[in-house]
C-alpha cells in the first residue's frame, strides 16, 4: 500500500484551538485508524494552529518520504496555515474535510483550498467521515497513483534493440522521456542478450528451467521448431535479460526481437512471459515489465499499470473484432505472461493451463511460443500514445470472457492458434475504438482501476481520454 503524510489543520485563535484539541484528536484517530486498516502507513504531523507549526509539520513530513500529503479539517481553519503547508510540501495534496455538522471542517476545507486555487497549487479535495469506506478508498487510489508516479520519476527502461519492424508507435523521444515522465533510457544492443546467452555460463540455470517447464506446462516438441535445445536458448536469453537489468538497474525493459533474433537466434517469447511473471523455477520474484518489440511508450504504460496494481501486466496486440460476439481478441506472439492463464500466485495452476507451441512461420529460427487463454474477469485496459508529438492515456474499462472448448477452439482458428489470446468485451464501441486508438498494443491489468490511472495521469500532466458506451 501507501505511506500517507496526515497533518490536522486547527483554528489559529489559541483559546478556540485549545477547545477544539480534543474534537480534533478523535477525528484524526478514528480517521488515522481507518487508513491503517486498509494498508497504509500513516506518518502523523499532528495538529497544526500556528504559522511556525504548519511548516514545520509540513517539513517533518516531506522529510519521511511520503508518497502522499492529507491536510484534514475537522473544524474551521486558518487558510493561511494550508498555503505555508502546501510551500513547504512539495509532493501531491490532499484536501480532506469531515462531515461532523458539529463543526464547520467543510468551511475550512473550501477556505484553504480556494486559496490554494488562487496561486496554482495543485490539490485534490475529498470529504467524509472519517471511518467512511468509500472515503478510504478514494484516499487509496489517491496515494496508490501518487506514489506510482513518483516511483517511475527517476527510473531506467533498457532497450535492447532498435526500432522494430518500422514501428514508429514503439519508439519515444528520450528527452521528452525525461521531461514529462522523469524516465532515463538506456540502449543496449541485442548483441549483448546473444553473447551472454551463448557463453555457457547458464547452460545448468536453463536446463533447470526447461525440466520445469516441462514438469508443469505441455510442451509439443516437434524435432525442428521446437527442441528441447531451442527452449533451453530462449530460457539463457531470459536469464541474459535479467543479468543485463541487475547489473545496469534497469528498472523496465523492451526487446526488440524481430527481426534479427526471431530470423538467426530465436524468439524472445519465452524471455518476455517469464520476465513479466512473478515467478520462475527457482520461486517467487519480483516482475520485470518487459515488452516485446522493444515498444517503449507500450513498456511505459505497462510499468505505471504494475506500479499502481502490484500485479502483472497483460500486452497484446488488438488483433481481431468478433462482431457477433462483440469480443476482441487480444494476441500477441508469446508475450502475455503465464500468470494471466490463472491469475493465480501458484505457477503450477497456471502453468496448467499454458501450452509452448513451435512458433510459426514468422519467426524461422524457431522456439516456442507461450499459448494460453487468458482468465475472465474484470479488466482495466489503457494505453500511453502521442497525439501531434503530445502524450495522452487512453483508458477504458473491459471484460475478459472464457467460452467452451469448442467456442475458443473455432475463435483462436481464425488468427493464429499457437499463441495467446484475451477475449475482450471492451466498453467503447468498435468505431470508437479503431477509429481512435493510438497503437496496435494494448495493455490490461485485472479489476477496475481507472480511480488511480485517471489520478496518475493528472499527476503526471498528460491528457486523459476515457472512453465509455
Amino acid at each position: 500500500m501507501a505511506r500517507i503524510g496526515l497533518i490536522a489543520v486547527s483554528d489559529g485563535r489559541e483559546h478556540v484551538h485549545r477547545r477544539n484539541t480534543g474534537f480534533i484528536q478523535s477525528t484524526v484517530d478514528a480517521f488515522a485508524a481507518a487508513l491503517a486498516a486498509a494498508g497504509h502507513e500513516v506518518v502523523s504531523g499532528g495538529q497544526v494552529a500556528t504559522n511556525t507549526t504548519a511548516t514545520a509539520a509540513a517539513r517533518s513530513v516531506a522529510a519521511a518520504g511520503v508518497d502522499l500529503t492529507v491536510l484534514y479539517y475537522a473544524v474551521w481553519a486558518f487558510p493561511h496555515f494550508t498555503m505555508l503547508a502546501a510551500d513547504a510540501t512539495p509532493g501531491p495534496l490532499l484536501l480532506v474535510a469531515s462531515t461532523d455538522p458539529a463543526e464547520p471542517g467543510l468551511v475550512g476545507m473550501l477556505a484553504a483550498g480556494g486559496a490554494l486555487d488562487q496561486i496554482g497549487r495543485t490539490h485534490t479535495r475529498l470529504w467524509g467521515a472519517p471511518g467512511d469506506a468509500g472515503l478510504i478508498e478514494d484516499i487509496g487510489a489517491q496515494a496508490r497513483a501518487a506514489a506510482a508516479v513518483a516511483a517511475l520519476r527517476g527510473s531506467t527502461f533498457g532497450r535492447f534493440g532498435g526500432r522494430p519492424m518500422g514501428m514508429n508507435t514503439a519508439v519515444a523521444n528520450t528527452d521528452q522521456w525525461m521531461r514529462t515522465f522523469g524516465v532515463d533510457v538506456e540502449e543496449i544492443d541485442q548483441y549483448e542478450l546473444v553473447r551472454r546467452a551463448e557463453s555457457g555460463d547458464l547452460a545448468k540455470e536453463a536446463g533447470r528451467g526447461r525440466e520445469w517447464l516441462e514438469r508443469y506446462a505441455t510442451v509439443h516438441y516437434d524435432g525442428d521448431r521446437l527442441t528441447p535445445e531451442l527452449l533451453e536458448r530462449q530460457l539463457r536469453l531470459y536469464l541474459a535479460v535479467r543479468d543485463v537489468a541487475a547489473e545496469r538497474h534497469l528498472d523496465f525493459s523492451g526487446i526488440k526481437a524481430q527481426p534479427e533474433l526471431t530470423e538467426h537466434f530465436a524468439t524472445a517469447d519465452v524471455a518476455e512471459a517469464l520476465l513479466n511473471d512473478p515467478y520462475d523455477w527457482n520461486g517467487p520474484k519480483p516482475v520485470h515489465v518487459t515488452a516485446t518489440e522493444a515498444d517503449m511508450d507500450g513498456a511505459l504504460t505497462m510499468q505505471l499499470l504494475h506500479l499502481i496494481t502490484g500485479t502483472p501486466v497483460l500486452f497484446a496486440d488488438v488483433r481481431h473484432y468478433h462482431p457477433d460476439r462483440d469480443v476482441w481478441d487480444l494476441c500477441n506472439s508469446g508475450q502475455h505472461a503465464t500468470w494471466f492463464a490463472a491469475r493465480s500466485d501458484d505457477p503450477a495452476e497456471n502453468l496448467a493451463k499454458v501450452h509452448l507451441y513451435p512458433e510459426v512461420f514468422f519467426f524461422p529460427a524457431g522456439g516456442a511460443s507461450v499459448q494460453h487463454i487468458a482468465a475472465p474477469g474484470e479488466m482495466t485496459l489503457a494505453r500511453l500514445s502521442r497525439l501531434d508529438g503530445e502524450y495522452r492515456l487512453q483508458l477504458m474499462l473491459g471484460q475478459f470472457e472464457r467460452f467452451d472448448e469448442s467456442t475458443t477452439a473455432e475463435l483462436v482458428s481464425r488468427s493464429t492458434p499457437e499463441w495467446p489470446h484475451a477475449f475482450a468485451r471492451l466498453d467503447v464501441p468498435a468505431a470508437t475504438f479503431l477509429s481512435g486508438f493510438g497503437a496496435n498494443h494494448v495493455h490490461a491489468v485485472p479489476g477496475d482501476r481507472r480511480r488511480e490511472v485517471r489520478v496518475a495521469a493528472a499527476r503526471i500532466g498528460v491528457r486523459l481520454e476515457e472512453w465509455r458506451r
